[in-house]
C-alpha cells in the first residue's frame, strides 16, 4: 500500500479550513478528509473536531478482530453521529461558532473491502485499471438540480449556488450518513478530496495525473498545483492510496 496526501490554502482564502487524517494501521487503514465552514475560526475548528472525534472513536471500535459488514458500517455511522453532536453543541455555546459545520468523507479498508462514510460534498473516487469514477454522491444543491434534470453537468460547474451543501456535520441535531461498500482490488487507487480540487479539475484531468505519476505523493502535489494554476479559489486537500 502506498499513500500520498497534501493540503493547501489555495490562492484566495486567508485560512485553511480543510483537514485530513491517515491512520498508522497497515492491516486496517483509515483515511478521513473534512472541509469546514463558518466564520472566524469556526470552519477550521469544525473540520479538526470531526477528524479528532472520529479517528479516536474508530481507532478503538475498529480494532476488534471479529467485525462483520454491518458492524463496521454501524461503527462508522455512529462515529459521525457522535462528531455531529459535539460540533453542534459547540456551535450553540458561542455566537461566533453559530452555523459552524464540516463535510466529512472517510475510507476504511478491511479484508479486501473499502467502507466509505460520507456527508457533504467532499468526494471519494476510485481508479481501477483505466476506469476512474466517483464513489460518493455530493450532498449539494447543484447535485439535486442535476438529478431532477433542472441543470446539466456543465451548467452545474458554473452555477451561482454550486457551493451550497444540503448536508453537513454539526449544523443540526440530526445527521444522515451515506455508507458505501466496495470490493477492493490490487492496484486500485482510492482518492479522497475536498471540493477545492473537484471544482477546479475534471475527472479526466484527475485521472490523467494519477495514471502519469510515479508516486502517490507526487500525484497529490501535481493535483494541488494544477488546481492552484486554474485559480485555487478554495482550500485544496487530496489524499491518494494505491492498494
Amino acid at each position: 500500500m502506498e499513500i500520498g496526501a497534501k493540503t493547501d490554502i489555495g490562492e484566495v482564502r486567508d485560512r485553511n479550513q480543510d483537514a485530513y487524517f491517515i491512520s498508522s494501521s497497515v492491516s486496517h487503514p483509515l483515511f478521513i478528509i473534512a472541509d469546514g465552514m463558518g466564520g472566524h475560526k469556526a470552519g477550521e475548528i469544525a473540520s479538526n473536531m470531526v477528524i479528532n472525534v472520529m479517528s479516536t472513536q474508530l481507532k478503538e471500535e475498529l480494532k476488534k478482530s471479529v467485525l462483520d459488514d454491518e458492524d463496521i458500517q454501524n461503527k462508522i455511522e455512529d462515529s459521525i453521529a457522535i462528531a455531529n453532536e459535539k460540533i453542534y453543541k459547540k456551535s450553540l455555546e458561542d455566537e461566533k461558532f453559530s452555523g459552524m459545520g464540516t463535510t466529512v468523507t472517510l475510507a476504511y479498508e478491511r479484508d479486501g473491502r473499502i467502507y466509505i462514510g460520507h456527508v457533504g460534498d467532499s468526494r471519494a473516487y476510485i481508479l481501477r485499471e483505466n476506469t476512474f469514477y466517483q464513489l460518493t454522491r455530493d450532498h449539494s444543491l447543484v447535485e439535486e438540480l442535476m438529478r431532477n434534470g433542472s441543470i446539466s453537468k456543465e451548467e452545474a460547474k458554473n452555477h451561482p449556488q454550486r457551493n451550497i451543501i444540503t448536508r453537513a456535520v454539526g449544523t443540526s441535531e440530526d445527521i444522515e450518513v451515506d455508507i458505501i461498500v466496495k470490493k477492493r482490488y490490487k492496484n486500485d487507487i482510492l482518492l479522497l478530496c475536498s471540493d477545492g480540487l473537484s471544482n477546479m479539475l475534471s475527472d479526466d484531468e484527475i485521472k490523467e495525473v494519477l495514471l502519469g505519476s510515479p508516486s502517490m505523493n507526487k500525484a497529490c502535489e501535481d493535483l494541488v498545483k494544477l488546481s492552484k494554476n486554474k485559480g485555487g479559489f478554495d482550500n485544496i486537500t487530496v489524499l491518494a492510496v494505491k492498494f
